[in-house]
Order: structure tokens, then C-alpha cells, then sequence
């Protein structure tokens, strides 16, 4: 059964008075905050006046965020699957690689945007983009939400604000006031200071889900971590393969094009096993786009490394990987068949029909019906 393998930020067998500690303060290592329940957020919420031997571990709290960070899905020593995106990646106030746990993932990503060392970079996590336009008397509708923006920041005077917007300074104006931005006025024009200009990136990440477990054997998000918390033993979730899947299938290729049509590149920031998992599941073999340079579609991929076979303190994920390649295989038309990202939508093998009819054969059709 899977197992719970980091509880705030800390492998489970880690009993050491820091990572006691910092699981008593229900904090979050890698944020360097307390725990927001990440990818779980919506499932890991426990009231604790509904659990009084949990929340005795936690006096000063009414409800907390169970804080899984992975599961382990074989025995010990296997590779555990990260279920909170905090654990990959977080982008927050401190200096580039100095957050716990994320000197590599976090210097590694930013070294791949190709800016300038020592270019002051903005970062506004979870920006959410509508935008509607009219194709051949078809209205268009765009609506995707990015991890990360991320866009070098300078003093900007209102004329080349009004170029790059296309909107008049009187209507920005109080938009920059109402984002917190300073104006300064120097000469005849007003300039914003730490505005974005230049080019922009995204930044995604991509960790997996869980299948939601089963409340009749304690299976859940809350139960599992509640368990694991109070010494008992426990038995967590599996991971929801089917629907990592689905969810980068739906947002891989059409965020790597917005980033590429804005003049940058978008990063994935992923995980080996699942990697190894898209080889297995579809036509895409990452393996062939194995690459030390940025291409239309990029996944930088992170592992565990040897530390599970002897999990203590604040893992730092290791082996960085970057699969990089076209996003189709046609640009312009091409019968040859070139390998690109657009395979990952693609069965990575067809069964043949004889397979199809031995499985019809286990059982007779439910019901008959006349062609018209």
C-alpha cells in the first residue's frame, strides 16, 4: 500500500528535534511559511475540533493543512511521487538559491530563461489570462492560468508604457497606482518604477495527483497525514495517473506557444518518474529530446536521487534533465514524420484487433440494436 513519505517538508521516518519542530509549527520548509496544503489545498483541510488527539500536537490551531508533500508507492527505498507543487518549485521573496531544498530546482530554472546575469526579475505567481478575439466571425475565448510570470523589471516612462499597452496613460495611471507600483515624475513624464518590460516567461509545474483515497480504510489526504502524525501506522493514496496525464496533455502545447509568441519560452518543471511515466503512457519518448539548450517545448525534470534509501532532513531534489524539442512535427507540412511534443497526444502503441475480440468473447452483449 502507498505510504506517506515528506509531512512537511520532512521524510516520515525523520524524528530528529528540527524536523519534529518544524511539523509541530505546521510549517511549510520550502515556502518558509506555514502550509497552504499545495496541490491538496482543497482535499488536505482538517478540522481539528473534530479530531482532539490531533489537534493536542496543535493548541494554538482550529484547522490546519494536512502537509503531504509525497507519497511512496512500493517499498522503502523507491523513489516517492510529489503530490504538492511547493515541494518542486516555490518562487518567493528570497534571492535566487537560497530557499531550503531548492538551490538546484530554483537556479537551474531561471539559468534556462537566458536573461542576463544579474537582470532584476519580477515574479507574480498564479496569473490568470482572459482574452477573447474574433477568427473568421468565430469568437475565440483564452483562459489558462500560469504558475509563473516572470519579466525583468526597470523604470519605465509612461510614452513607452503607452507604446508596449497600446492604452493612454490616463487610464494606466491608476491602474499602476491601484497595483501597488511607485510613479515618480521626472521632467515632463511620469515613469513607474520595477515595472515589467522586455520578455516574458512562464514558469509551470507540474507534480502529480492523487486518486483520493477511500475513508472506509482511512486512505484520505487529512486521515493518512493524521495517522502518520500520531505514530500509527497508515496507509495513504495512490496517485491519479490518468489524470496527470490529462492535465499536461491539456496545457503543454498551448502554453508553450503563448510564451513562444510573446518573443520567451515556457519551462516545465517536472519530476523523473513522471517522465518515465509519459515514455510508458504515450508516443512521446522524452528520452530522444534529452538536450543542454531550450527549445519550442521544454521539461526540466528533478529526482530524489539516492536519498530515499536513507530519508533524513530536508531532501534537495538533484539530477537535473532537460528535455527539450519542437512542438510539432509539420511546421510547414512534413511527411517524414519527425518526433516532436505533439506525440504525447498520441498511443504509444495500438493493440491489434485480435485482442479486442477475446476480450468480447469473456461476455455477451448487453443489449442488440438494428442499424437504420
Amino acid at each position: 500500500m502507498p505510504k506517506l513519505f515528506e509531512i512537511f517538508g520532512y521524510p516520515i521516518g525523520d524524528r530528529s528535534s528540527e524536523a519534529e519542530q518544524n511539523r509541530r509549527a505546521a510549517r511549510c520548509p520550502f515556502m518558509n511559511r506555514d502550509c497552504d496544503g499545495g496541490g491538496n489545498r482543497y482535499l488536505s483541510q482538517i478540522d481539528l475540533t473534530r479530531n482532539p488527539e490531533l489537534a493536542s500536537m496543535f493548541p494554538d490551531r482550529v484547522k490546519l493543512a494536512a502537509g503531504v508533500c509525497s507519497i511512496q508507492l512500493q517499498s522503502s527505498g523507491a523513489s516517492p511521487w510529489i503530490v504538492c507543487p511547493r515541494r518542486l518549485l516555490v518562487l518567493g521573496r528570497e534571492r535566487a538559491g537560497e530557499r531550503t531544498g531548492q538551490k538546484n530546482s530554483e537556479l537551474e530554472t531561471l539559468q534556462l530563461l537566458g536573461y542576463p546575469s544579474g537582470t532584476r526579475l519580477g515574479v507574480w505567481p498564479e496569473v490568470k489570462l482572459k482574452y477573447t478575439s474574433v477568427v473568421n466571425e468565430v469568437r475565440m475565448a483564452f483562459n489558462y492560468t500560469f504558475d509563473y510570470i516572470l519579466m525583468p523589471l526597470a523604470s519605465v516612462s509612461q510614452s513607452e508604457i503607452e507604446k508596449a499597452t497600446g492604452e493612454q496613460w490616463s487610464k494606466l495611471q491608476r491602474v499602476f497606482q491601484n497595483g501597488g507600483y511607485t510613479i515618480a515624475k521626472r521632467g515632463n513624464e511620469f515613469y513607474v518604477e520595477d515595472c515589467p518590460t522586455g520578455t516574458p516567461n512562464i514558469i509551470e509545474i507540474m507534480t502529480s495527483s492523487t486518486s483520493g483515497g477511500d475513508k472506509n480504510v482511512r486512505t484520505t489526504i487529512p486521515m493518512a497525514f493524521a495517522d502518520a502524525m500520531l505514530g500509527r501506522p497508515h496507509n495513504g493514496p495512490s496517485i491519479n495517473y490518468r489524470q496527470v496525464w490529462a492535465r499536461m496533455v491539456s496545457q503543454l502545447i498551448v502554453k508553450s506557444e503563448i510564451a513562444l509568441n510573446w518573443g520567451g519560452k515556457t519551462i516545465w518543471v517536472v519530476q523523473d518518474v513522471l517522465v518515465d511515466y509519459i515514455c510508458s503512457s504515450t508516443a512521446l519518448n522524452l528520452r530522444q529530446f534529452l538536450s543542454s539548450y531550450t527549445s519550442e517545448v521544454n521539461m526540466l525534470s528533478f529526482s530524489y536521487g539516492e536519498a530515499p534509501a536513507n530519508p533524513m532532513g530536508v531532501i534537495e531534489l538533484s539530477n537535473p534533465q532537460l528535455f527539450a524539442g519542437p512542438m510539432t512535427s509539420t511546421p510547414a507540412g512534413d511527411p517524414t514524420g519527425k518526433a516532436s511534443f505533439q506525440d504525447i497526444i498520441r498511443a504509444p502503441s495500438c493493440p491489434p484487433l485480435s485482442r479486442l475480440i477475446v476480450l468480447l468473447a469473456r461476455r455477451k452483449p448487453l443489449n442488440q440494436v438494428i442499424a437504420p
